[in-house]
C-alpha cells in the first residue's frame, strides 16, 4: 500500500518557548547565487524578488511533486517573492524546533493538525488573522474552507495558518473476496451491526473480514457514537460518557481480535497495509489518498454509521507562518499563493469548492487514475462529514496520557473501559488549558 499524499509525523515533543524576537525566519531579497537564508532587514531592493523559506516533512518523490507541480509555477508568475524549499523528512519537529529556537527557522512550516495550537501558544507563529484579510486569493478566504477544517489553524480565534489538506477516512474493500463468499458490498447503509456481521462472516482460515490496531482512532468511533474526547470549549474530555463507552466496547470487539480481524502479533509479523494489500482482509480503512500496489480494482464506500452520526477523522495539515518572519504582509501573499497551488495538487483540498469529483481526479496521478476512479464518490462524500481534533496545546501529552492511561490498558485487556476511563479522565483534563 502507498499512502501518497499523506505524511503524517507523529513524533512527540515539547516545544521550547520561543520568543518572537530571538531571531528572523528569513523573508529576505535572496543576494545573488544566494538563497537569502540569513536574517535580513526586510526591504528588498527595487526589482529583487523576497525569498521566503519553506520548511516541510516532504521526502524526495513528495519534494519533487511540489517543486515542479507548485513552486516552479508560483515562482514564475510572482514579481515579489519566491519560494525556496527545504524539505527535512527525518526528525522534522525535532528539527524544525531547534531551528525556530535559534533563530534560524523558515518562514513557512508543515504543521499537522495537533500542533498548531501548542506552537501558536508560545509566540512561534505569526497571527495571520490581519494580514490574510488584505489578501486577494481565494485561499485566503477563511469562510471558503470547511469550517471544521479550519478550526484546527487557529488558536484563541486568531489564525496561524492555512490548512493544505482535509483527508477524510474511508472504507476500503476487495471485492473479489466479497464475491468469493457472495455477500454484497459495503455501501453507505451499512452500521457498526452490520459491518460486524459481515467482517465476522468474511473471516476464515487465513482471511480476515477488517484490520484495526488503533487505527482508525479511537475518537472517530466516539464521535459516531455522540461522544467527545475534548469538548468545543476545551473545558473537558467526557471520555467516560455513555456515549463514549458505548464506542469503545464496539471497537474492543474489534481491534486483535480473531473473530473478525488479525491478532497484534499477525499484524505486526506481516504489515498492517500489506494485509489487505496481499488480499488477506476484506476491509480496511484508510485515508482518502490511499493507494495499493498489487490490487487492480479496490472498491471504497463511506465509514459505517455509528449511533448517531457517521463522523470521520478528517487529516489535516496546515502551514504556518513563522512569527518571526521580517515580511509579514509579503508573507501572508506568499502563503496564500502557496496553498492554493497545494490544493491543486494534494487530495482532498480543504475547501467545499475544491473537493469535487473533477478537482480529485484531475489531481490523482495517471499510475493511480484507474484505481481512484471508482472510489471518488466515496471521497467526496465522505468529506460531508468529515471533522478534526480538537486541539490543545499540549495536545501531544494529551494523546500520550489517552493511549497510555486508557486505549493502551483497554485494548490489552488490563483493564475495562469502565473502569479505566475516570482516572484517565482526571489526568486529561490535567492539560486541558
Amino acid at each position: 500500500m502507498e499512502r501518497r499524499r499523506w505524511a503524517l509525523p507523529t513524533i512527540t515533543l515539547s516545544i521550547v518557548l520561543i520568543a518572537a524576537a530571538c531571531g528572523s525566519g528569513g523573508g529576505t531579497a535572496a543576494p545573488p547565487g544566494g538563497s537569502g537564508a540569513s536574517a535580513g532587514t526586510g526591504a528588498s531592493p527595487a526589482g529583487e524578488k523576497v525569498t521566503f523559506r519553506l520548511t516541510t516533512w516532504a521526502g524526495e518523490d513528495e519534494a519533487k511533486e511540489l517543486q515542479e507541480l507548485v513552486l516552479d509555477k508560483i515562482n514564475a508568475e510572482a514579481t515579489d517573492f519566491e519560494i525556496v524549499h527545504e524539505p527535512a523528512p527525518a526528525d522534522y519537529y525535532t528539527k524544525l524546533q531547534t531551528t525556530i529556537a535559534g533563530g534560524t527557522g523558515a518562514d513557512f512550516m508543515w504543521l499537522s493538525q495537533e500542533y498548531v495550537a501548542g506552537y501558536a501558544s508560545r509566540g512561534a507563529l505569526l497571527d495571520l488573522t490581519a494580514h490574510l484579510a488584505a489578501v486577494d486569493n481565494p485561499a485566503a478566504k477563511l469562510d471558503g474552507y470547511f469550517p471544521d477544517v479550519i478550526k484546527p489553524a487557529k488558536y484563541q480565534d486568531k489564525v496561524y495558518g492555512l490548512p493544505w489538506i482535509a483527508q477524510p477516512v474511508i472504507l476500503y474493500y476487495n471485492p473479489k473476496l466479497f464475491d468469493a463468499a457472495g455477500i454484497d458490498p459495503p455501501d453507505d447503509t451499512w452500521d457498526w451491526a452490520k459491518f460486524r456481521e459481515t467482517a465476522v462472516e468474511l473471516t476464515k482460515d487465513d482471511q480476515y473480514g477488517f484490520t484495526a490496531n488503533g487505527w482508525p482512532p479511537i475518537q472517530q468511533f466516539i464521535w459516531q457514537a455522540g461522544g467527545e474526547v475534548i469538548t468545543d470549549d476545551l473545558s473537558s474530555s467526557p471520555i467516560d460518557s455513555p456515549e463514549a463507552m458505548e464506542a469503545v466496547e464496539f471497537y474492543k470487539s474489534l481491534v486483535w481480535n480473531e473473530e473478525c480481524c488479525p491478532t497484534e502479533e499477525t499484524i505486526t509479523e506481516q504489515g498492517f497495509g500489506e494485509m489487505f494489500k496481499a488480499g488477506k482482509v476484506a476491509m480496511f480503512m484508510g485515508g482518502a489518498a490511499d493507494t495499493f500496489d498489487g490490487l487492480d480494482v479496490v472498491g471504497a464506500t463511506v465509514v459505517p454509521k455509528g449511533p448517531e452520526n457517521r463522523a470521520n477523522l478528517s487529516y489535516v495539515a496546515v502551514t504556518a507562518v513563522n512569527s518571526a518572519t521580517k515580511n509579514p504582509e509579503l508573507a501572508a501573499k506568499a502563503l496564500a499563493a502557496l496553498t492554493d497551488g497545494i490544493h491543486h495538487w494534494k487530495i482532498v483540498a480543504p475547501r467545499p469548492e475544491l473537493a469535487t469529483a473533477e478537482v480529485i481526479l484531475a489531481s490523482i496521478p495517471e499510475k493511480w487514475k484507474a484505481q481512484k476512479e471508482g472510489q471518488v464518490d466515496a471521497i467526496v462524500a465522505a468529506t460531508e462529514e468529515m471533522r478534526a481534533f480538537n486541539v490543545i496545546p499540549r495536545h501531544q501529552e494529551w494523546d500520550g496520557l489517552f493511549w497510555s492511561e486508557f486505549q493502551d490498558p483497554v485494548f490489552h485487556d488490563k483493564s475495562a473501559p469502565a473502569e479505566a476511563a475516570p482516572t484517565a479522565r482526571e489526568k486529561l483534563e490535567g492539560l486541558l488549558p
